[in-house]
């Protein structure tokens, strides 16, 4: 029930008004025998009426055994014999799609012969009796039978829909009608189900009323054979999803769960239709805009940002002449004096902003791996970071700490509730939402810290590991220096937090950065499962006490960057339309399947003729199918002691993906936003490294550096 694609190119787009007169047009009264017999009685009108109207957490219908099953199972035969389907997925769903059903009246002849029931069933459902009837259950005013706009999309395990409430131009009725296998019943435990959800209303402080849905849906409606729900399109109010298609280890039984169905919308009556109003189209259109603009008010999002200065008094992590760091012998960490190829530097009185200090490295070699204390090490990565505005560090955390870190997340539970007031009953996690930006639990440096009862390998009094990490490592002045050096910002505040992607529900939908002055954004992945991406082999459980005792070096890996989200071993094929008739089939559970919980950076075209023809409640992002995606900046999968740096530029869009229900385990990460100064004296700094905004990150290598674990 969502727009897949840009207005222009999307398959599933609307066709013109009068454009074309529709095909095997009958009287108004032939198409009643194409329905269920008693569905146009005064008594059955008036049941559809009352519940639709007492209906929550907003208005919607059902409608069972609508259609004449003959029909309805013939268009289901002409379906599988006859359409092809292309697979998609952007960062708010993923799905197998059919093209335009509207433009059915284009086809030829010959290909018309083939779709005999298809056209009947459009031209039903787009009737003037059925229109009439859904307008008068649905109060939603008169609906036009020119311009019609449906498609037919198919969702195999893995597929999903996430929170968006359908608001775009001149829609005024969504709807969808199931065509299951209607030999198989659908079951509960299969997913699939559209869920709608809840909303509060706010008060803005500029005054404005908003409406923001809640974390959780409440209505649950499973798919059935020959079902149409709907519900009228109501900006900041119709918010709904459709949940991940469940897979199972069976290949036999995932290829009966296929979710079929016809989905669309009814518009406001066009020119030369009853109920046509001269200029409602284009006050719908402000009002969606409008409605977009509310949606992005954040006051009542979670988390809220708290950046906080590095000194009180507001002074910076100052550069220097030089950006070469310059680091003091203090041992590894251990109390063994040997350097590990940590160099000598100044005496500690020298107290310089961005001079490490032997209390600086004392501190910062409990957590960092040493070789990423080197002056050979840190100066490549300001050199890499000068050349792409991006980093991706294998292998990032001491071991020693690492290991500690591990053992902390495997001992919590494997699954959290999906239910936002038994998951925030106990700390220390708070759920993130809105949905329909996103969802997922976060930590701040200021949540208690969770009982360790029962966690036999922790003391009770002692913190957390993750925890540790929010409070002395990100946030210290120590770090905040080895930031400066490896990638020559000069850094002003930070604002940390830990998340837990949950397998199954969560996901972080694309937002841009609007603040003029970029920004410098890290991610610390800390996922501990395996399966994300193809290439794990030297993150194969590397962590020990003993590692660090060695030479460790990090080396540049000048492999040229892939722009486009992490892949699995098997990434999903794409079909032309044409070349296969066959419908999608269910993959059985395979640990290398794409199992989303990735993270990408893309950027946007202010001035494309298209950039703003999107639907903005639900096109976010969305890759090319034919041609490599250009816009696709820096990617990173979800994985164990990987860090990102990344400096992001106004207008640059982020998202994750929805994490799938077939991962392993949840995702896991800390992330930091960090202020950065004015962007010309941090270049300056950046010595012969020139620093680029994420703007130029495509046309630029992605340097992946990882310590030498052997």
């Amino acid at each position: 029930m969502s727009g897949q694609k840009r207005q222009r190119d999307d398959p599933q787009s609307v066709s013109e008004p009068g454009a074309k007169k529709r095909r095997n047009t009958t009287a108004k009264e032939d198409y009643r025998n194409r329905f269920r017999p008693d569905l146009f009685d005064q008594i059955s009108l008036e049941d559809e009426r009352q519940n639709y109207t007492h209906s929550s957490p907003y208005r919607y219908g059902v409608i069972s055994q609508l259609i004449e099953p003959n029909l309805l199972k013939n268009v289901r035969q002409e379906i599988l014999k006859n359409l092809s389907f292309t697979p998609k997925e952007t960062d708010i769903y993923k799905i197998h799609q059919s093209g335009d059903l509207a433009n059915l009246d284009g086809l030829d002849d010959a290909s018309l012969k083939r779709l005999p029931s298809l056209l009947t069933l459009r031209n039903a459902l787009y009737s003037s009796v059925f229109r009439e009837f859904l307008s008068s259950v649905t109060n939603a005013g008169p609906l036009s039978g020119k311009k019609t706009d449906m498609a037919i999309n198919v969702y195999t395990p893995g597929c999903h829909l996430l929170c968006h409430d359908d608001v775009i131009g001149s829609r005024r009725v969504s709807y969808i009608l199931y065509l299951l296998d209607p030999e198989q019943q659908w079951g509960r435990q299969w997913g699939g189900a559209l869920r709608l959800y809840p909303t509060k209303p706010y008060k803005s402080s500029d005054g404005t009323q908003i409406k923001v849905p809640a974390p959780d849906p409440t209505k649950l409606i499973q798919p059935a054979w020959n079902q149409l729900s709907f519900f009228a399109v109501e900006p900041g109010q119709s918010f709904h999803d459709v949940a991940e298609v469940l897979a199972t280890r069976s290949q036999e039984l995932n290829e009966q769960r296929v979710r079929m169905a016809i989905s669309g919308w009814y518009h406001i009556p066009q020119e030369g239709e009853i109920g046509f109003q001269e200029g409602l189209e284009e006050e719908l259109a402000v009002k969606s805009s409008l409605s977009q603009l509310q949606s992005q008010n954040n006051e009542h999002d979670l988390p809220k940002a708290h950046p906080k200065n590095y000194i009180d008094k507001g002074t910076q992590l100052s550069s220097s002449n030089s950006p070469n760091p310059r680091l003091q012998n203090a041992g590894n960490g251990t109390g063994d004096s040997e350097s590990n190829g940590i160099a000598e530097a100044e005496p500690e009185e020298d107290t310089e902003d961005d001079i490490l200090t032997e209390s600086d490295i004392n501190f910062l070699l409990k957590y960092l791996r040493p070789s990423f204390l080197t002056p050979d090490t840190v100066e490549s990565l300001l050199k890499s970071f000068g050349d792409s505005s991006a980093l991706l560090i294998k292998n990032f955390l001491n071991p020693t700490y690492a290991k500690s870190l591990r053992d902390y997340i495997e001992l919590q539970p494997a699954t959290l509730p999906h239910n936002t007031k038994k998951v925030e009953a106990q700390p220390p996690w708070t759920v993130a939402c809105p949905p329909h930006k996103h969802r997922y639990l976060f930590m701040t440096p200021n949540a208690p810290d969770p009982s360790h009862q029962n966690l036999l390998s922790i003391k009770m009094k002692e913190m957390s590991p993750i925890k540790e990490l929010l409070t002395n490592l990100l946030p210290s002045i120590a770090f905040g220096k080895w930031l400066h050096l490896a990638t020559g910002l000069t850094l002003t505040t930070h604002d940390v937090r830990a998340r837990r992607f949950r397998r199954g529900y969560d996901y972080s939908l694309a937002t841009g950065y609007e603040e003029e002055q970029p920004r410098l954004e890290l991610t610390l992945g800390l996922t501990p499962s395996k399966g994300w991406e193809e290439d794990e082999d030297e993150e194969e459980a590397e962590e020990g006490a003993e590692s660090d005792k060695k030479t460790e070096t990090a080396e540049v890996n000048n492999n040229t960057a892939k722009k486009q989200p992490p892949q699995p071993a098997r990434a999903p094929a794409t079909a032309a339309a044409g070349q296969n008739h066959d419908p999608p089939k269910a993959d059985a559970r395979n640990p290398d399947d794409n199992v989303g919980g990735y993270e990408v950076y893309m950027s946007t075209d202010p001035f494309s003729a298209d950039a703003h023809a999107a639907d903005p409640a639900v096109y976010q992002t969305a890759q090319d199918d034919d041609d490599e995606d250009d816009s696709v900046l820096f990617s990173m999968a979800a994985g164990w002691n990987r860090l990102s740096l990344v400096l992001r530029d106004k207008g640059v869009m982020k998202f994750v993906k929805y994490v799938s229900a077939r991962a392993e385990g949840d995702r896991w990460d800390v992330v930091g936003e960090y202020g950065v100064a004015d962007t010309g004296e941090a270049e300056e700094s950046a010595g012969d490294g020139d620093t680029e905004s994420t703007t130029d990150l495509a046309e630029a290598a992605e340097e992946e550096l990882d310590s030498d674990s052997e």
